[in-house]
């Protein structure tokens, strides 16, 4: 049986994270600063869940708070998180000042590896990283990563990544994930380099 939570605070925002993921957040707001102290005092995760036009998904990312970048005398908080595990919200309840649920872990289903998609994916990303940002990707670094890995590193699309988020398979996310990066390289054949370059920050960025 998959693990649950019967308590996990939530963030609604509108982007994704993913598993591995590192993410800066701003915390100003009174509720998630609430959110933000309990989290870092108790050292437990807290769920970011994708909220657009279609309203807040159901599939979120749970992260943890990885450094307290600033802490501000009004409590407003500078953090950086990393992504942990996807989850599922069975019940949301208003047992605080933020949303909370109670939700499930989701764990990926068993099936061998696609080693044909994981090599394409392992081409194309490196492609992209040495077009995009001038960077030789080491070919370790290349074959540890999952594809979670991989697009954490890429800023696609939010309902790109949501649909990464609730794959439940892996080879399922190569493909998936082969699919965008062959997108974005054709994206970068008709870009300027130089200013794509300059905005990456040493980070695959491409919408």
């Amino acid at each position: 049986m998959s693990e649950r939570d019967p308590d996990l605070p939530l963030f609604p925002l509108g982007i994704v994270a993913l598993p591995g993921e590192a993410l800066p957040l701003h915390l100003f707001e009174e509720r998630y600063k609430d959110l933000g102290a309990r989290c870092i005092a108790e050292d437990r995760e807290f769920g970011i869940v994708l909220v657009d036009s279609d309203g807040p998904r159901t599939v979120g990312c749970a992260v943890r708070v990885t450094e307290v970048l600033q802490e501000f005398d009004d409590g407003r908080l500078d953090i950086l998180t990393r992504g942990t595990r996807p989850f599922r919200v069975i019940e949301e309840h208003h047992r605080h000042s933020y949303a909370s649920a109670a939700v499930e872990f989701l764990d990926d289903e068993s099936e061998a590896l696609d080693h044909d998609a994981a090599a394409a994916v392992r081409q194309a990303y490196a492609s992209l990283a040495n077009q995009a940002t001038d960077h030789e990707v080491a070919p370790a670094e290349l074959m540890a990563a999952s594809a979670y890995d991989l697009a954490a590193s890429v800023e696609f699309a939010p309902e790109a990544k949501q649909q990464l988020l609730e794959s439940r398979s892996e080879n399922a996310r190569l493909h998936q994930l082969l699919s965008l990066l062959r997108a974005a390289l054709k994206r970068l054949e008709f870009a300027d380099l130089a200013q794509v370059r300059g905005a990456s920050n040493g980070v695959v960025r491409f919408g």
